[in-house]
């Protein structure tokens, strides 16, 4: 698969809760190797951008799976841990506000507040049960996931749309949207 096959917004499928996985077939396997491909093949097109996690929906599949990027630091690092029907158990720490962007809402970036630190329970590939602690960015690209798996796409997390959007520049550096002259030509983000 490649980065053509990732939804966008305004497709319903990123607005539906994602069914639990009973079992970890050779299809749900399949899926995952699938997601790795595309999560690549995004960020090969991408200079200034890691892809640092990715849903099942945002290629189409309403199941409860994401994968993880392994080492957000290392683009050379091209490993990602698949997390099956992930489930935030306790949030902690406090409420900080991070940049976030998402292939499934291309372009367009955002100051989200989340929890600083979360417990999750997930299943791994070989479906046994794994625990663990996630703080700092971390944190937040399990959140962002999560949401992705209950139909929440981070937009919905901005409250004041005006000087709360940004786009990349040529550099690579983050840039306030012109809230006034891209209304419009993005009114579908909040449809």
């Amino acid at each position: 698969m490649k980065k053509e096959d990732i939804i966008t917004l305004p497709d319903p499928r990123l607005r539906q809760r994602s069914a639990k996985v009973q079992f970890v077939t050779p299809e749900i396997l399949k899926l995952i190797s699938d997601m790795t491909a595309v999560a690549l093949d995004w960020e090969d097109s991408r200079p200034h951008e890691i892809s640092a996690a990715l849903s099942a929906v945002q290629i189409g599949h309403l199941d409860r799976v994401v994968i993880v990027r392994s080492d957000f630091d290392d683009k050379d690092t091209r490993e990602f841990t698949a997390l099956i029907n992930p489930e935030i158990v306790k949030y902690e720490g406090e409420i900080t506000t991070d940049y976030e962007g998402c292939l499934s809402v291309a372009g367009i970036y955002g100051k989200v507040p989340r929890y600083s630190k979360v417990r999750v329970k997930a299943l791994d590939i070989d479906g046994h049960e794994v625990r663990f602690k996630a703080d700092g960015f971390l944190a937040h690209v399990i959140q962002h996931e999560v949401d992705h798996i209950n139909g929440i796409v981070f937009i919905d997390h901005i409250r004041d749309e005006r000087n709360a959007f940004y786009t990349l520049d040529q550099e690579g550096e983050l840039q306030p949207l012109d809230y006034a002259k891209n209304i419009e030509k993005n009114s579908i983000l909040w449809d």
